[in-house]
C-alpha cells in the first residue's frame, strides 16, 4: 500500500470513529493533520483493545505488542501502517516515546474486567495516561512545547477525561468500571463495591457534583493556558475545549440524578464549533 493510501486509511479510521477530534483536526495544515491522525489512530486502536471482550491476558498481550511497535517506531523500523505514520510524525515533530508508552499504560489500567479507582491521586494518574499524554503529544505537533503548552496539555486533558467520566458513569458501571474514587464515595456514605449499587445510590449525585467542580476548575485553568499560548498554534485545542465544554455544560444542566439521559453533541454542532473557532 502506498503512503498516500495508508494516510487515507488512517484518516478514514479517525473520521468513522465519530470522535470530536476529527472536526478539530480537519482544519489543520496537511502535515500537522496527518501527524495528529496518526496519534489519534494509535490511541483509538489501543483503546479498542482495552474495551475488547477478550480476556485480560489477551488484551494485555495485545497492548504489549503495541509497546514493542512503539519501540520500533523510534528505531525507524515500524511494522504496521499506524506505526509507519507515527514514525513519519516523530521525524517531523518532537514526539516523546514516554507519552506513547503512558497511553498504553492507561489502556492497561482499562483492560481489566473490573476497575475501581482508590483515590484522587490514582484518578489523576489515570487521566494523565489516557488524556494528558495525548495532550503532550498534541502540543508537540502544534509547536507549543513551552511551559504554557505543557500546562494546557495537563489541564485540558484532565477536563476532557473528567467530562468523559461524568458523561459515561452509567455505561461504565454496566461494564463494571467505576472511575469515581472509592475515597470520595466512602466519604459520601457509599460503601458499596457493586457498580450497579453505586450508580443507584441516592448520594451519588452529590459525589458527581464534586467531580463536576473539579472538571470546571480544570476547564478554567485550560482557558487561562490557551490565552497565554500562540492562538494560531493552539486553535485545534481551542476547538476541543469548546466541544467538550458544551457537553460538560449540558451535563450540568441535565443534572446528576437518575435517570441520567445520555448527552451527545451532533456532528453538525461539532462542525459549527470548529468553523466558528476559525472566524
Amino acid at each position: 500500500m502506498s503512503p498516500e493510501a495508508e494516510a487515507a486509511d488512517i484518516a478514514g479510521l479517525v473520521r468513522e470513529s465519530g470522535t470530536s477530534f476529527y472536526w478539530a483536526m480537519r482544519f489543520m495544515p496537511a502535515r500537522q493533520r496527518n501527524a495528529m491522525f496518526a496519534i489519534y489512530a494509535f490511541c483509538r486502536v489501543v483503546d479498542d483493545i482495552a474495551d475488547d471482550a477478550g480476556s485480560e491476558l489477551e488484551k494485555q498481550s495485545a497492548l504489549n505488542g503495541w509497546r514493542a511497535e512503539i519501540q520500533k517506531v523510534f528505531e525507524g523500523r515500524p511494522t504496521t501502517p499506524i506505526g509507519m505514520a507515527l514514525t513519519d510524525a516523530a521525524k517531523t515533530y518532537p514526539l516523546a516515546r514516554q507519552d506513547l508508552a503512558d497511553v498504553i499504560d492507561g489502556m492497561h489500567m482499562d483492560s481489566v474486567d473490573r476497575l475501581r479507582i482508590n483515590d484522587l491521586a490514582e484518578l489523576f494518574v489515570y487521566c494523565d495516561r489516557v488524556a494528558c499524554a495525548v495532550g503532550r503529544l498534541s502540543v508537540a505537533v502544534f509547536g507549543e512545547t513551552g511551559p504554557m503548552g505543557q500546562r494546557l496539555a495537563r489541564t485540558l486533558g484532565d477536563a476532557l477525561q473528567l467530562t468523559n467520566i461524568l458523561r459515561d458513569i452509567d455505561e461504565d458501571a454496566g461494564r463494571d468500571r467505576v472511575y469515581v474514587p472509592k475515597s470520595i464515595l466512602s466519604r459520601a456514605g457509599i460503601g458499596h463495591d457493586d457498580a450497579s449499587e453505586i450508580v443507584r445510590h441516592p448520594n451519588l449525585p452529590a459525589v458527581l457534583e464534586t467531580i463536576s467542580q473539579l472538571a470546571s476548575s480544570r476547564f478554567r485553568e485550560a482557558e487561562f493556558a490557551l490565552r497565554h499560548c500562540d492562538a494560531g498554534r493552539v486553535r485545534t485545542a481551542k476547538i476541543m475545549m469548546r466541544v467538550y465544554r458544551r457537553t460538560f455544560e449540558r451535563l450540568q444542566r441535565r443534572g446528576w440524578s437518575p435517570p441520567r439521559a445520555p448527552v451527545r453533541l451532533s456532528k453538525l454542532e461539532k462542525l459549527g464549533i470548529a468553523v466558528t473557532s476559525y472566524l
